[in-house]
């Protein structure tokens, strides 16, 4: 399979900004945190290449062209904020689209290979990523989860950041988000997956 051309700068996709955003939690719930939490989201804001082309256009071709340069964009600040991919624990991805694009469009990057397997590799993760997306006016907010990179059922790593975002994205473009955390939430203590007991609807029944 011969692999598609990609873009070798972000002005050559037409990106606008890129920002970075990390957040250092040091006390919750009253009490200091065993260590800082440090959760960092990275976005572009860029053209949003679709317009005009309606619904039944292929969002595939130009998606292999630009997607990897973000990712490496994305992934390369994220690493940079937390000391490397050693030190990610989490991660999570978005995209919002300004109102004149299809949700799709959105999804068109962060859904494909194209983005996501390159993010995962360059973060050392194998869970799939979760993620948001959305349509929305400039300076909104988005809230934005994040699981574990390699153990995605870890309930302590079940975390969300909120990000602002001024200025993006104007109508006719998008925003493509990468989100990584060193550590679980805060003082976890709701048990996880692997040792909680079997709960099923029968608890209904128990003492009736």
């Amino acid at each position: 399979m011969q692999m598609p051309n990609i873009a070798k700068t972000l002005s050559e996709i037409h990106v606008r900004a890129v920002r970075t955003v990390v957040e250092e939690v040091h006390v919750e719930g009253g009490s200091v945190t065993a260590q800082p939490w440090r959760v960092a989201a990275s976005y572009a804001v860029l053209q949003n290449p679709w317009l005009g082309q309606g619904t039944t256009s292929n969002l595939t071709e130009y998606a292999a062209y630009a997607a990897p340069i973000i990712a490496k964009e994305l992934a390369g600040r994220l690493l940079e904020s937390l000391g490397g991919a050693q030190q990610v624990a989490g991660f999570g991805k978005a995209a919002v689209v300004g109102l004149d694009g299809e949700i799709e469009h959105g999804g068109a990057f962060i859904h494909t290979p194209y983005f996501g397997n390159l993010f995962r590799e360059f973060l050392e993760g194998s869970s799939i990523i979760c993620f948001s997306e959305s349509r929305a006016e400039p300076s909104q907010s988005l809230r934005v989860p994040l699981w574990h990179k390699t153990a995605a059922a870890t309930r302590d790593y079940y975390q969300s950041m909120e990000i602002h975002l001024p200025d993006a994205p104007h109508a006719d473009e998008l925003v493509v988000m990468g989100l990584a955390s060193d550590g679980p939430r805060p003082h976890p203590r709701i048990g996880d997956r692997n040792t909680d007991p079997a709960v099923t609807l029968a608890i209904f029944e128990e003492g009736s």
